[in-house]
């Protein structure tokens, strides 16, 4: 026999109806009890003895990796960086699922090289069931789990990070999209090509140099957010404010685009290289015509 003792009830009673999903229901009484007052439950020698055990490691690994990781998650939030708005801690929750995920490599890398984990707590958990012993859940952690706990707490400070630096971004973008507000519009159509650099054109998509889009950009912006505004691209274009901006690019989602498409929302229009060519030569052919005309 073997018994699991908990910190409190609730706990003792989470774990105890965790068991219960993974044996038949006939077989509950003679395999599990719940000693609520003690906050234990006793896996009885009928399933230690017998193939079941391999369900209760199963179990117990679940509850480890699932319930208890969220727990433990949010309780890292809350007491080592003081999140206790709920909905800050579901945006920090998100960002650290989504790294579990495989949904952030650009987040994980950040991760210290550590061991399988799915191996090193199957380990753990196949030597505390190997005596058919008492022993504390909370023992179990502080002395097998710590590298784990370690590693959940790398999660959280990776995701609080990113949390701090998107909502910095959030600000930047409405920051200028305040700008933008009440600024006339310098041009009516803007056309931006994402190739190895940015390429400004004008309506009649000819290029707009270096030299005259720097004489162009509103010194205030450089002078009021110098940290923010990029001098080659963001602040052109917020000093030119256009109606409509048309950005050919083959990936929509660069990082820079995206800022684009943030900060001026539905004056952007995203097409590919084959549109600005047909384009281009809808221009001549009509240049062409007037020419002859």
């Amino acid at each position: 026999m073997a018994e699991i003792i908990f910190q409190s009830k609730v706990e003792a009673q989470t774990f105890y109806n965790h068991l219960l999903k993974y044996l038949p229901y006939n077989r509950h009484k003679e395999t599990f009890l719940l000693l609520e007052d003690r906050h234990i439950v006793k896996i009885l020698d009928d399933c230690l003895t017998m193939n079941r055990i391999s369900l209760v490691k199963t179990a117990f690994y679940d509850f480890i990796t699932n319930i208890k990781r969220d727990e433990w998650f949010r309780e890292i939030v809350t007491s080592h960086y003081y999140y206790e708005d709920v909905e800050e801690q579901q945006q920090i929750m998100e960002i650290i699922y989504s790294v579990l995920e495989g949904k952030r490599e650009d987040l994980a890398v950040f991760l210290k090289e550590t061991n399988d984990e799915t191996s090193f707590i199957k380990a753990a958990i196949h030597h505390i069931f190997q005596d058919n012993v008492s022993f504390s859940f909370d023992s179990f952690l502080k002395f097998r789990l710590r590298p784990y706990l370690h590693l959940l707490e790398s999660y959280v400070e990776i995701a609080i990070d990113e949390y701090k630096m998107e909502q910095e971004y959030q600000m930047f973008v409405q920051m200028l999209r305040d700008f933008l507000t009440n600024r006339e519009p310098k041009m009516d159509i803007l056309h931006l090509l994402f190739d190895e650099g940015i390429t400004f054109y004008n309506e009649l998509l000819v290029e707009i140099k270096r030299g005259e889009l720097t004489r162009m950009i509103d010194r205030k912006l450089l002078v009021n957010h110098p940290v923010y505004v990029d001098s080659v691209s963001i602040a052109p274009l917020l000093s030119l404010a256009p109606t409509t901006i048309f950005i050919y690019t083959k990936d929509p989602e660069e990082p820079l685009v995206r800022t684009i498409k943030n900060i001026f929302e539905e004056r952007v229009t995203i097409k590919t290289f084959e549109d600005l060519r047909e384009m281009k030569q809808w221009v001549a052919n009509n240049n062409s015509s007037e020419n002859h005309g």
